[in-house]
């Protein structure tokens, strides 16, 4: 019994030295205490690259892609059609091939050139970093991706991938693409939030 009580009072000393020495949870003088970026700022640091041209020429409003930095239409009155690969005979691979066409403004070409399909049209225009955030997200806008598909998407889609290197006289996206990689997969290890 003297035992019993002597092992619980120097457990307890113990313990306490421990919590005091730790200090409260998240306080300067614990471990705790280095900040983790909320969800929200990981999206915000990555979110510039889908609001460069070369994203939303495709993910704009109205049924027409759009071209070039200043993201006007697209000549030739060329629509999105159904599957997102154009109406009649004007499909998009008529002129897009599986590759850029070399030499200035000619043009450009990934696998599976054309805007996401109507019924997923995926219109990021005009939405704050939130709304862009929930939309990519959504199954029902996201054409029924998990997260972990749409990282995929984001990151290895050749067609996404296309921004990097988009043809003579097209600005390409400004952030490096490993560093684009590096952050949506961040983004994606700590639970996908979304900005407020």
């Amino acid at each position: 019994m003297k035992l019993s009580r002597t092992f619980w009072r120097l457990s307890t000393v113990i313990l306490t030295a421990l919590v005091t020495l730790a200090g409260p949870r998240g306080s300067a003088g614990s471990t705790m205490a280095v900040k983790e970026p909320a969800n929200g700022d990981l999206f915000t640091a990555f979110v510039s690259v889908l609001r460069h041209p070369r994203c939303m020429n495709c993910h704009s409003r109205g049924d027409f892609t759009r071209q070039s930095d200043d993201g006007h239409p697209h000549p030739m009155n060329v629509r999105r059609g159904t599957d997102g690969r154009g109406v009649t005979a004007e499909k998009c691979s008529t002129c897009h091939q599986d590759q850029n066409l070399s030499g200035s403004h000619l043009p450009p070409g990934a696998p599976n050139w054309g805007l996401p399909p109507a019924t997923t049209p995926m219109i990021w225009e005009g939405l704050s970093n939130a709304q862009l955030c929930r939309s990519i997200k959504d199954p029902k806008q996201n054409r029924n991706r998990t997260i972990d598909q749409l990282v995929e998407h984001l990151t290895e889609d050749k067609l996404v991938m296309w921004g990097w290197n988009p043809g003579e006289g097209r600005t390409a996206i400004p952030m490096p693409h490993e560093e684009f990689v590096t952050r949506v997969k961040e983004w994606r290890a700590v639970g996908a939030s979304c900005p407020n």
